[in-house]
């Protein structure tokens, strides 16, 4: 794997006044790492920062938000984004999920300080308290029309709340064990929810019912992930007729992300196995990339990205660090990761240098979501981080 760039977590601030520096690193593997800095010598005329590096490290590009550093020796790049704006006051404690409605203007959030909370985008005023769940609520995402919130907890129930007014209009129970992730199908008649209890279970709103067990892998399933297949794939086919409630499963491939280092493929509407694939520790997250490839983060730090058609041998294995792999998000034509070390990173395929959104120091950065050209992530230092991409 290439080189990886690291600078101070709060380098915007150190950089503020003259004869400011923060540190940076390159780390290559089977190498010694190569330490330096970069100081601020002053203002240029256009009033943007004076700043250079020390030998072996080079400064590009320099805006109030971002840094550009290469290390031309390992042949490295990476651009270092501060954030936009914080949020600080959402909760009180770490902030363990958070998604953002899909016209941008509402954020949703857990925490372990034991709420769920929806919040202004903009300015993360709070607007709606979302109780019911007993215990810590651990994942929350907005269905699509960005009115209506769907939620797991530990207490083993998947609920779902209006945004408008923070009613649950809807509880379902099933799960013997806490509710680690959830997807929705299409555009939300059924849902689907994965669990400590080792089942990935598809619900139908419209009736509150479980319409089935789709996988029961005698694993926790931290992770799930619903996509529509290659054609040329075979999702295998039903042994019995779906139900007429099951609404938009047909061509779908559910992605499971297991504790047991295994990541598996499974028919929605057939139920049947499609592929398995072993990783090097437990998986955290999965996502799809398109139709074709797909993305999977384990514990040990590994992002594997791998085809759908055959997944044999991973198509390439990203590792910058590594701590555990917590969240994986596509974005544009590449992805955004985070790890439990408090990094987090976007690659883009035309891109040839990583972009780094800095500022969380060793705390994990549990999830990320994305608006547009705005990037939200939420981190075990309590703090919503949002990140602008508009001036890159």
């Amino acid at each position: 794997m290439a080189a990886t760039l690291r600078i101070q977590s709060d380098w915007s601030w150190a950089l503020r006044r003259d004869e400011g520096e923060a540190w940076l690193s390159c780390r290559s593997p089977g190498k010694p790492t190569l330490y330096g800095s970069v100081t601020r010598r002053g203002l240029s005329t256009e009033g943007v920062p004076d700043i250079t590096a020390s030998e072996g490290f080079v400064v590009g590009e320099v805006t109030k938000k971002s840094i550009l550093i290469s290390c031309p020796h390992e042949n490295v790049s990476t651009k270092f984004l501060a954030p936009y704006t914080t949020f600080g006051r959402i909760h009180q404690k770490s902030i363990t999920c958070l998604d953002i409605s899909s016209g941008g203007g509402l954020g949703v959030s857990t925490s372990t300080d034991g709420t769920m909370k929806i919040w202004q985008a903009a300015n993360g005023e709070i607007r709606r308290l979302l109780e019911g769940h007993v215990y810590d609520v651990n994942c929350c995402r907005f269905f699509p029309s960005g009115l209506v919130v769907l939620s797991g907890g530990m207490d083993a129930q998947l609920k779902i709340w209006s945004a408008e007014d923070a009613s649950c209009v809807v509880t379902f129970k099933g799960h013997k064990g806490g509710i680690l992730d959830t997807a929705i199908v299409d555009r939300g008649r059924n849902v689907l929810s994965c669990s400590r209890d080792g089942t990935a279970r598809l619900w139908d709103c419209g009736k509150s019912a479980c319409l089935g067990v789709i996988v029961d892998c005698g694993s926790p399933v931290n992770g799930i992930a619903v996509g529509t297949a290659e054609s040329s794939l075979n999702l295998g086919t039903p042994e019995t007729a779906p139900s007429e409630r099951e609404i938009g499963t047909e061509g779908k491939v559910l992605l499971l992300a297991r504790e047991d280092k295994k990541l598996q493929g499974v028919g929605l509407q057939s139920r049947q196995p499609v592929f398995l694939f072993v990783g090097s520790d437990a998986f955290n997250c999965c996502t799809f990339l398109s139709s074709t490839y797909i993305l999977a983060g384990t514990q040990d730090g590994n992002i594997y990205q791998l085809d759908v058609r055959n997944t044999n041998a991973p198509i390439q294995v990203i590792h910058r660090s590594g701590a555990p792999v917590l969240s994986l998000l596509p974005y544009r034509d590449g992805f955004i990761a985070s790890q439990g070390d408090g990094t987090c990173f976007i690659i883009q395929q035309d891109l040839d240098y990583v972009l780094d959104l800095t500022e969380a120091d060793c705390d994990p950065v549990y999830k990320v979501a994305s608006w547009e050209k705005q990037i939200y992530t939420c981190c075990r230092d309590g703090i919503v981080r949002r990140y602008q991409l508009s001036d890159l």
